[in-house]
Parts: structure tokens; sequence; C-alpha cells
């Protein structure tokens, strides 16, 4: 094992994920993030294996949006493998987020990999606040199809994209049935 010796390059982190469907939860990790690390890089993985309902651009859209008040936040895209991209963005540091105790088996499961493929960057668990944790974004969907509202848990970009997505007009607050 190496011993650790202090950093001298700045703190720069990777926090991955398809975020298909920019939560409240996924922007507490961010915020919360740019304030640990000198900067923040938030990538939208793609990844063949699953199939996202919004495009590439979308939830790039949906968080550029959101994040536009984090000077020290930037918002990619990735393919490939997270460690591969982490080294070639320069980040010591890759965040994941964790909600319930099954996030937790998967995501040790991935940080072990990941520190094997790649010793150099650190995997942090971060969790949300606790009015974000059992919020996900399958639910959010379901929510917002039989007719419930969605804004409490999503930034306004999110909500309209997922409304178009759903075709779910946005409810007449003035005018309530």
């Amino acid at each position: 094992m190496t011993p650790l010796t202090p950093k001298t390059k700045p703190n720069i982190a990777l926090y991955p994920g398809t975020f298909d469907g920019l939560t409240y939860g996924h922007l507490d990790i961010i915020e919360r993030g740019a304030y640990l690390f000198d900067r923040l890089l938030v990538a939208v993985a793609q990844n063949q294996g699953k199939s996202p309902m919004f495009t590439v651009a979308e939830r790039l859209d949906m968080l550029r949006d959101a994040t536009a008040h984090l000077a020290n936040v930037e918002i990619h895209s990735f393919f490939g493998l997270t460690m591969d991209y982490a080294e070639r963005m320069g980040a010591n540091y890759v965040i994941r987020g964790i909600r319930v105790v099954s996030d937790f088996e998967y995501e040790l499961q991935m940080a072990m990999m990941n520190r094997a493929l790649n010793p150099r960057v650190e995997t942090l668990f971060m969790v949300p606040a606790a009015e974000h944790l059992y919020v996900s974004s399958s639910l959010i969907k379901e929510v917002l199809v039989l007719g419930g509202e969605v804004r409490q848990f999503v930034p306004p970009t999110t909500e309209k994209y997922l409304r178009q997505r759903f075709n779910v007009p946005k409810p007449d607050i003035q005018n309530p049935e």
C-alpha cells in the first residue's frame, strides 16, 4: 500500500450519472459538492445498457439550467469507463449518491471495481438531504403520469421536459377544477 501524501493539485471531483430526470436530490449533492471541491464536473454517462427517457442533450440542458448559479460546476457528457474519464479530466474524486441500503450495496461493488481500475481516484459516497431520500426519477415519472404534482421534487426545467415527454399539461393554478 502506498503511503498517503498531501495533495498539491486542486481538488477536482466528478459526479457521473444518467440524470434521466434531474431531481432535487441530485441537485443537493451537486450544490454540496460544489462547496467541497475546487471544481465539480457533473457528467451525463452515455450507457448503452440503459434506455434513458431523455436524450443526452436534454439531460445536459436540465443540468446546465439547474446549476447555472454554481461557478465551479462544469456540465459534460462521456462514454466509456468512469475512471478513464475521471483520469482524462484530472479528477481526484468520484462522487456517488446513496439514498437507500440497496444503493450502497451496488455502489460499494462499483467503487471497489473502480479502485482496482484506477487507485489514484477515490470514490466518495454522499447522501442527499433527508427530504430527498425517498425520491427517485422513476417515482416522479409515475406521480406525474397519474396526475400528481412534482414541482417539489424536480427543478423547473426537468418538470418542463417531463410534462412534454408525457404530454401532461401544467395545472391551471388560477382555475383549479
